[in-house]
């Protein structure tokens, strides 16, 4: 398909303009290479790591913002929204956050200190360009029988620094809408621990405002009637949800084969099939869910080229390599019609 054909296919997002944004993941390489697409088919975007701490703040007296605001400029000339990701995190942040000058523990007061500056440098510096923040992510626990994640944030401070974070958000940017975001959110058992961290939010007064699901899904897993039962659960909160870094793997987590070089023509079925279903439901879900964001835009950049492993390609989104729209792609259009 050469550029003059790409032109003419139906934007995304303005078949979902009823229903929602539609976003994608985007980075400096993905901003130059996959420009066209991004510009015709999305009408949000996510820093994919340019907004995480290690990348803003990586000296306690320094910040890099080149990165970060090249983004917001691509956005704001081509009219598209941003949603920051992400201020809290127990991952890529640097070290010295949790450290003292001696290079042992900092002290509580020191980290809800340095976690303040940086949520009021990095928030204030875009007040009223972006639209919604990722303020904690991934804090609650994969093991069973256990709440929170164990965490420096967790072990210096204590479980208020979660409260800390949106406060310091939403006094940064009062108008922001302030998320917390997970993986395996439809999982039952992390899905009621999602609830529990919100609705004990929410009882302290925190301006929390929705939950991330992250749907980084494969072609089976996890059951659309555990999505539906995720979905349901965390608006009951009467939170606003959003899709954060939705994709679709070809491999199921187990499988680490590593000799496909191109996706099997029954993957892209069943990966179209699974597309409609998800989008079926979120359409049914539109009043709580305002944006479905990929994380990617096409099949020649994604993170699952190495995860869960390393160097094996995949074809997780409804655009393939070449930018040209898969059987995905036109299935959930027809879907946006109906």
């Amino acid at each position: 398909m050469n550029n003059l054909q790409s032109n003419k296919l139906p934007k995304l997002y303005e078949a979902f303009q009823s229903d929602f944004r539609i976003g994608a993941a985007v980075n400096p390489h993905t901003l130059s290479v996959q420009r066209e697409l991004l510009v015709r088919h999305f009408n949000s975007v996510t820093a994919e790591n340019e907004m995480k701490f290690e990348r803003l703040h990586p000296e306690e007296s320094r910040y890099t913002f080149t990165e970060a605001d090249r983004l917001m400029t691509f956005a704001e000339d081509n009219g598209i929204v941003v949603r920051g990701h992400t201020l809290v995190w127990h991952n890529q942040t640097p070290s010295w956050v949790f450290e003292n000058s001696d290079g042992g523990p900092a002290d509580r007061e020191t980290l809800l200190g340095r976690m303040k500056s940086h949520i009021d440098t990095v928030v204030s510096r875009y007040k009223g360009r972006i639209y919604a923040w990722d303020v904690v992510n991934e804090a609650i626990s994969d093991q069973s029988g256990e709440w929170l994640r164990p965490s420096k944030w967790l072990d210096i401070a204590g479980e208020d620094f979660l409260l800390k974070a949106f406060e310091y958000a939403h006094a940064a940017d009062p108008d922001a809408q302030l998320f917390y975001n997970d993986y395996n959110e439809s999982d039952p058992e992390k899905r009621e621990k999602i609830y529990r961290l919100v609705q004990t939010l929410l009882k302290q007064g925190a301006p929390i405002h929705g939950i991330g699901l992250q749907a980084h899904w494969n072609l089976v897993h996890p059951p659309l009637d555990d999505i539906r039962a995720a979905i349901e659960r965390y608006a009951s909160l009467g939170m606003k949800l959003h899709i954060t870094e939705l994709d679709l793997s070809v491999f199921q987590f187990e499988d680490r084969r590593t000799d496909l070089t191109a996706p099997l023509e029954g993957m892209l079925e069943q990966q179209a099939e699974r597309y409609m279903q998800i989008f079926r439901l979120f359409k049914e879900y539109k009043q709580y869910i305002d944006c479905v964001t990929f994380w990617g835009a096409a099949d020649d950049y994604t993170w699952l080229d190495n995860f869960p492993v390393r160097g094996r390609k995949n074809w997780p989104f409804v655009f393939d390599g070449k930018h040209e729209p898969k059987q995905a792609y036109w299935d959930i259009l027809k879907l946006a019609g109906e």
